[in-house]
């Protein structure tokens, strides 16, 4: 497995310095959340976008991904009553597709709770809109060469798609390669009844679980709070898990480059710990 920090947590610092930091601490890759790349991260040329790689690539990282997919513009979402609505939203999410094969990436993580809620909607209905966004994209990602993942979120942000086994419904239901679930570890430890080394038991081994993102419940770090990380690594360990394992922390004790610094040397610590001769 290799590991990817937010980069969200670096920010507002320039993308190329932000890539000099996770290198130095010893991450192998950056999950970008676009909102940190510019005003509008969609309109960046091609040139911009080569940039951006070359940034990572000069600094011995990659861009592992992309997260927060949906925050801006305003007025997105998968379940809308309007038409117009989920098309304009289907149509970010194929250029976030293409964003992320021109800057490197192989995933793209589709969280964002509030562009899926279902508040004043028919729930059948409006979950078969986002069955039906994630549908039209579904092709794309897989000619493009990446893993599209819908993500699990726990309430109160979100109403809609709470846990690993609703993912995997819709997943199923489409049935293409490219379109996967992802654990986020803040939010299993929330909407989940299983415990995370349960869950990674339980899906790993299907093949439709293709990322996982760590962080505590108590949105910290890993290593700030109660979850028993140990015992989550050697899930992945034990399963021969190969993917990408973001730090994502959305609350950075005591600042985002400490609480970087934190998680990598924790989570290095913990891999030595299980399997000396492939700690790092």
């Amino acid at each position: 497995m290799r590991i990817a920090l937010c980069n969200e947590v670096l920010a507002p610092m320039d993308f190329a310095r932000q890539c000099e930091i996770a290198a130095t601490l010893g991450y192998q890759g950056l999950e970008i959340a676009p909102f940190t790349l510019a005003e509008t991260p969609l309109a960046l040329t091609a040139t911009q976008r080569a940039d951006i790689r070359r940034a990572a690539s000069d600094a011995g990282i990659v861009v592992s991904g992309l997260h927060w997919l949906l925050r801006q513009p305003s007025g997105l979402s998968i379940t809308s009553l309007d038409a117009d609505v989920r098309q304009r939203t289907i149509t970010l999410m194929h250029q976030q597709i293409d964003l992320c094969a021109d800057l490197g990436g192989s995933v793209l993580v589709h969280g964002s709770p509030a562009q899926r809620r279902l508040d004043g909607i028919d729930p059948q209905l409006g979950r078969q809109h986002a069955v039906d966004a994630f549908a039209a994209i579904a092709e794309h990602a897989h000619a493009a060469g990446v893993i599209y993942c819908v993500e699990a979120l726990a309430p109160p942000e979100a109403d809609n798609i709470n846990t690993i086994a609703q993912a995997v419904t819709i997943v199923q239901a489409i049935d293409r390669p490219a379109l996967r679930t992802m654990l986020d570890c803040c939010a299993a430890a929330r909407a989940e009844s299983d415990t995370i080394p349960a869950l990674l038991a339980r899906w790993l081994p299907t093949g439709l679980l293709a990322h996982i993102q760590v962080n505590d419940a108590n949105l910290r770090g890993p290593g700030q709070g109660a979850l028993q990380f140990a015992d989550i690594f050697r899930a992945l360990r034990q399963h021969d898990y190969r993917g990408w394992v973001a730090v994502e922390p959305f609350d950075y004790q005591p600042d985002g480059p400490t609480c970087a610094a934190r998680a990598i040397g924790y989570i290095r610590g913990l891999l030595e710990a299980i399997n000396p001769a492939h700690g790092h």
